[in-house]
């Protein structure tokens, strides 16, 4: 079974796989296009010479900085965990598409911020910007692949929510190389810099546009008692009249599902968090985050981040070299990723694919630690060629990726959505 493979739970009229649902699965995983974008173009912007001249980063002590730029690195992290945090909530009041309004919105205010920095601001602006940006980040990461799986026929509906993952890195792919393109294209200018952090605001932007147009989950009104404007909706997106019979057992098998969760769990808020009582429940929970624990051990978003100082730390200088190799890693990541769509994921399964990766992914960083520790790079060194332990340091790098990727990268994110009954999920 692959990516491009239907299997039904009942005879499914052709109408249902129609360009509708589709088309608002693209719009919402924009938001992934967003997620993977930020999470890759600002290490090596802060690598930009144009960037640490306009920031005067050069009166810094090698320590202040290091300091300085994990802070900046970091508040986006702390605002992404509080936006996650309050996405339950507006999704519960609001809604799934009012909610992706919301954080989208507060998203591109904070881009907005981060392009009003300069050497007279200062960097305050950029931090401001981007823990607002964070918190928007968060939110979305939450809302959308909740929106595509409720909006989605149950034969494309691990297809739909690929798009998110693949959106992810599609955006990464595009922040991993934009900062090569600048630096080899325009010479150091508050332009050169300005460009990568402006370009958050093209998925952002597409995604905003999007939801002005994409319709609210049929699931959410149904669960608020707005069942006429859910029928709606449904058939519209369907592609079927309201009262075809696919359509009515697919509105009764929905409701039937929102009623036994009010008889498991009941109605309310604070409600769902009851099930933590349970200790089946409790020890998935455990399962689920270790898993999410153990995927941000491996290193990936320090990587994502500080991936020019890796590539310096193992031999390569030169900022365009860096950001080269920094592209490189970021094309391995998205082909390694459509691979795991489209054969790995469910011809492999879950649990050989974590191993293979943890396996692999770790024999390749013992052999990069105990190369820098037999040979230690010389970082005050202006020689551009590589020694073969370099070369081979970098190699196990990209074979790293390659075994990170289809285990680590997405697994964890498919096992929390199956391990999980409907009421707890």
């Amino acid at each position: 079974m692959g990516l491009f493979t239907l299997t039904e739970d009942r005879p499914t009229p052709k109408e249902v796989y129609n360009w509708r649902v589709y088309l608002c699965a693209a719009l919402a995983s924009f938001a992934s296009c967003t997620i993977g974008y930020d999470s890759a173009f600002f290490g090596t912007t802060l690598a930009l010479p144009s960037f640490e001249e306009e920031f005067n980063f050069a009166s810094y002590s090698a320590g202040s900085l290091a300091t300085l730029k994990a802070n900046v690195v970091s508040v986006y992290q702390a605002g992404a965990f509080f936006g996650s945090l309050s996405a339950y909530g507006t999704a519960y009041f609001v809604g799934r598409r009012y909610s992706l309004i919301l954080f989208t919105a507060l998203f591109i205010l904070g881009a907005g911020m981060m392009l009003g920095a300069n050497s007279d601001r200062g960097l305050g602006l950029v931090v401001g910007g981007r823990v607002l940006a964070g918190f928007g980040i968060g939110g979305c990461s939450n809302m959308t692949p909740i929106y595509i799986s409720e909006l989605s026929p149950p034969a494309v509906r691990g297809r739909l929510v690929g798009f998110y993952e693949l959106g992810w890195q599609v955006g990464g792919l595009v922040g991993f190389w934009i900062n090569y393109g600048v630096s080899t294209t325009m010479g150091p200018s508050r332009s050169q810099w300005m460009i990568p952090f402006g370009v958050q605001l093209v998925p952002a932007g597409l995604l905003l546009a999007g939801c002005a147009w994409i319709p609210e989950s049929p699931r959410w009104l149904f669960s608020r008692g707005r069942d006429d404007e859910a029928r709606r909706i449904l058939a519209w997106m369907r592609n079927l009249p309201e009262d075809h019979v696919y359509l009515v057992e697919e509105m009764a098998s929905i409701q039937a599902d929102l009623e036994h969760f009010r008889r498991e769990v009941g109605a309310g808020f604070w409600k769902p968090f009851a099930g933590l009582g349970d200790r089946k429940v409790r020890w998935r929970f455990f399962l689920g985050a270790s898993l999410f624990f153990f995927q941000n051990g491996s290193g990936i978003n320090a990587v994502n981040y500080y991936s020019p100082t890796v590539f310096r730390s193992i031999g390569l200088r030169g900022t365009n070299s860096t950001f080269l190799s920094t592209g490189i890693f970021g094309v391995v990541k998205t082909v390694v990723t459509v691979v795991w769509l489209l054969f790995l994921i469910d011809r492999m399964g879950r649990r050989l694919l974590l191993l293979i990766s943890a396996v692999g992914g770790s024999l390749c960083m013992w052999f990069i630690g105990a190369y820098l520790c037999i040979s230690p790079v010389d970082e005050n060194s202006t020689s551009t060629s590589l020694s073969s332990g370099s070369i081979a340091a970098i190699f196990f790098f990209y074979l790293w990726t390659a075994f990170y990727t289809p285990g680590w990268n997405g697994v964890p994110w498919v096992i929390n959505s199956e391990i999980f009954d409907q009421n707890t999920r």
